[in-house]
């Protein structure tokens, strides 16, 4: 058989592209047409049947409640205690919110306790830089992969040169803190704590304390900020970049806060409560495949496999997970388990994601 030249080609591919269409028009005509001559459903029938898997907010409240009896007495897992002041924090703390994509707030608990936002930001600075610079700039600056490794891990940067790492290990996430626009130190910190704010839906503050505590003590990551900048992977002074992400790491939420967060990203970057625009949805789209495959650390793929969430944790005990579409779901509970996630947060997010039957992936046949 002859090879088809490029007009030849050109020609062939229009053909088909003509046939395809109209054969798609044909086959909506006649569905169209058989839809017409049955009878209509009546009204309320098509709304019990339109809201039968809704959320109600009596099911939501059931939840939530259930939850909280269920799992405040657990006493597993500690305060995280190589930052100083996180071991100061009460591990009492219990709080469990949910704010769904219309601007319904559904709480239990102490949902107004502050604890650090620790790693958790890093994935609304993901958001950030992809709304500010594109997805495409993530993927080739920093990388989307998971490491595999510690998520404080040196090997990691050492093992691909800065590459094949992402925005939720500290090198990725301090990367992306130097990606953030802004001329000077100053204005990229204003830049983070605003737009931070804007997910929140009210304006955030730092928490002094636990930053002073950080900042006395992250040798480690001005290390990894170095390295990376001698593989060519730091786009800002690495000092000065270490300082900001160390900031924006000490932001004071609370469980409310975190789930107004989350609710965000789960409505499309459109925060439900002030109806601000924050991000677009395509940032949205290409921040959460990220969440899923690295947002709990080393566990990230135990979390996935049993909630379907994208969802991140941070060592300050907060825990928040995207159902998208439908809510932003958090906790606040500090003491943590080996992998650095929130003990209390992990057991009840997962168990109202199964009653209320929205794992994204839990598909009921027809």
């Amino acid at each position: 058989m002859k090879k088809m030249n490029l007009r030849s080609k050109g020609l062939f591919v229009a053909a088909m592209t003509l046939f395809l269409i109209a054969g798609t028009v044909v086959s909506n005509a006649q569905k169209s047409s058989k839809a017409a001559s049955k009878p209509k459903a009546d009204v309320a029938t098509v709304t019990a049947a339109q809201t039968g898997n809704a959320l109600s907010s009596e099911k939501i409240n059931a939840a939530l409640d259930e939850a909280y009896t269920k799992f405040k007495d657990v006493a597993e897992g500690k305060n995280a205690d190589y930052i100083k002041e996180l071991a100061r924090v009460d591990p009492k703390i219990f709080g469990i919110a949910l704010v769904t994509t219309d601007g319904q707030v559904y709480t239990k608990g102490d949902v107004t306790s502050m604890v650090s936002i620790q790693s958790i930001s890093k994935a609304f600075v993901l958001a950030q830089i992809i709304e500010e610079l594109g997805h495409q700039a993530i993927q080739d600056k920093i990388g989307v992969d998971a490491t595999g490794l510690k998520f404080n891990s040196i090997v990691a940067v050492e093992e691909h040169r800065g590459k094949e790492i992402n925005p939720l290990v500290n090198p990725g996430a301090i990367a992306a803190t130097s990606l953030v626009t802004g001329a000077d130190s100053a204005a990229k910190w204003k830049s983070i704590l605003q737009f931070q704010s804007d997910f929140a839906g009210r304006q955030l503050s730092l928490n002094m304390p636990v930053y002073i505590s950080e900042a006395g003590d992250n040798l480690r990551n001005q290390a990894i900020a170095h390295l990376l900048l001698a593989y060519g992977r730091m786009y800002f002074d690495p000092a000065q970049a270490t300082d900001i992400y160390t900031k924006q790491c000490a932001i004071n939420v609370s469980a409310q806060d975190l789930a107004t967060m989350g609710a965000t990203l789960a409505n499309g970057g459109v925060n439900p409560i002030t109806k601000k625009k924050v991000v677009s949805p395509q940032t949205v789209m290409y921040t959460l495949p990220v969440l899923a495959t690295a947002g709990l650390y080393d566990d990230s793929g135990i979390w996935l496999y049993n909630s379907g969430l994208p969802a991140k944790s941070g060592v300050g005990g907060g825990l928040v997970a995207i159902c998208p579409g439908k809510f932003g779901i958090a906790v606040v509970s500090p003491p943590l388990d080996e992998a650095g996630n929130s003990v209390k947060g992990q057991l009840a997010i997962k168990y109202i994601v199964e009653k209320l039957g929205v794992n994204p992936y839990l598909i009921q046949p027809k």
